[in-house]
């Protein structure tokens, strides 16, 4: 699954990520994709106040190891900021349980992927540092490239190594680059 400006596209002034990593990268999304669109269809016509471990996304997140969620995560997070309809709730939920998540293994390349992703996507994707700040936080600190300082929307979410704040809580309006 490519994005659409193609993985040769660098989406900032920094070098691009390997072409490997970045094939590595959409072969493991390819292969949940197809399962991931399923659930998220279903979940569009099921009870939006289910909880998320009765839905469709939840038992396929249970099904998944760590790889698989990042994977999955990071499938989603591309969907939701790049090709998002009039209704992507399904998908941005199951973005924030990810986001919810601690001890997935993210690398610092995963990291910046995402991260152009959500600045490519602009102020419009509301909620599009969620999933990519929270990887961030997971990254050890001698695995915090500099470069990754640049794309975050502020410093102040960085201070916090905690658990992710609430979805919509991560990145105050007035702070938000566009």
């Amino acid at each position: 699954m490519a994005s659409v400006a193609g993985p040769e596209t660098t989406r900032s002034d920094h070098p691009p990520l390997d072409r490997a990593v970045l094939q590595g990268f959409y072969r493991r999304m390819r292969a949940v994709a197809p399962a991931a669109v399923g659930a998220i269809e279903r979940d569009r016509a099921d009870d939006p106040t289910r909880s998320f471990a009765d839905t469709a996304c939840g038992r396929l997140v249970r099904s998944l190891d760590d790889d698989g969620l990042r994977a999955l995560g990071m499938w989603a997070h591309h969907w939701c900021m790049r090709f998002y309809d009039d209704d992507t709730r399904p998908g941005l939920r199951l973005v924030r349980n990810i986001a919810g998540r601690s001890g997935l293994g993210w690398t610092a390349d995963e990291v910046r992927w995402m991260l152009r992703e959500s600045q490519a996507a602009g102020p419009a994707a509301e909620d599009r540092f969620t999933l990519p700040l929270a990887a961030f936080r997971e990254l050890p600190p001698d695995d915090r490239p500099p470069e990754l300082f640049e794309g975050l929307p502020s410093e102040e979410p960085l201070a916090s190594t905690g658990s992710v704040r609430p979805f919509g809580a991560v990145v105050p309006r007035q702070l938000r680059r566009g």
